[in-house]
């Protein structure tokens, strides 16, 4: 079933086999096969750490951004890229050092629902990859989209960004040509139903995020 067109996106690792953003996450991602290791960042008390909420970041023992680095370095994690999720504003500078110092910056995506935290990626690095995640309505009226998709792609075709990251529910055939037509790659998360799974590659989106990779099998 599986397409090679298609980038295997493990969420937060393989956030359906070990906890999200956690390094036995990333390792089980590794084990069942995937193309990229998805988590989120943000900041708490000064430094970046992967949680996916403001509630996630105060729990106990969450992975510093350096040791999520450090173990995604290593040469078994060779030829997986990244894709980080960045959760908040000011986060942009730190990340780059960190994904510079790492030799990982080539190797990454960074993606985020707010337009101006790319830019920003963008005016610090040049040269990074960035993707406009674009989610549910709740998510869309939290930043002021009124007419996501032509927003979207003008974004694309100006090259602001390179990637959206969709939710799945919002991928269909016309999103996916406009994209093409674009320039740009179309993503899709997140999605824990074969069927689900099925639709998409068929449709050829150029990425899908699970957190059960197992699925592509």
């Amino acid at each position: 079933m599986y397409s090679y067109g298609c980038q295997r996106i493990g969420h937060g690792g393989a956030s359906a086999l070990a906890p999200a953003n956690t390094l036995a996450s990333f390792d089980a991602a590794l084990e069942v096969g995937v193309d990229m290791v998805e988590f989120d960042v943000r900041a708490y008390h000064g430094e970046l750490i992967l949680a996916h909420t403001i509630f996630h970041s105060r729990l106990p023992r969450n992975l510093r951004l350096e040791e999520a680095l450090a173990h995604l370095a290593t040469p078994r994690f060779g030829g997986i890229d990244l894709n980080v999720d960045l959760k908040r504003a000011g986060c942009e500078a730190p990340l780059l050092d960190a994904l510079r110092r790492w030799d990982m910056l080539q190797r990454t995506l960074i993606s985020c629902q707010v337009p101006a935290v790319l830019d920003r990626v963008r005016e610090l690095e040049p040269d990074a990859r960035v993707g406009i995640s674009v989610g549910g309505r709740v998510a869309r009226a939290s930043q002021r989209w009124r007419d996501w998709r032509g927003q979207v792609l003008a974004g694309l075709s100006s090259r602001r960004w390179d990637a959206v990251m969709a939710q799945h529910r919002l991928v269909d055939q016309r999103l996916l040509e406009d994209v093409n037509v674009s320039g740009g790659l179309l993503y899709a998360w997140t999605v824990n139903e074969r069927p689900i799974i099925e639709r998409l590659l068929g449709l050829g989106v150029h990425g899908i995020t699970t957190g059960d990779p197992r699925l592509f099998a």
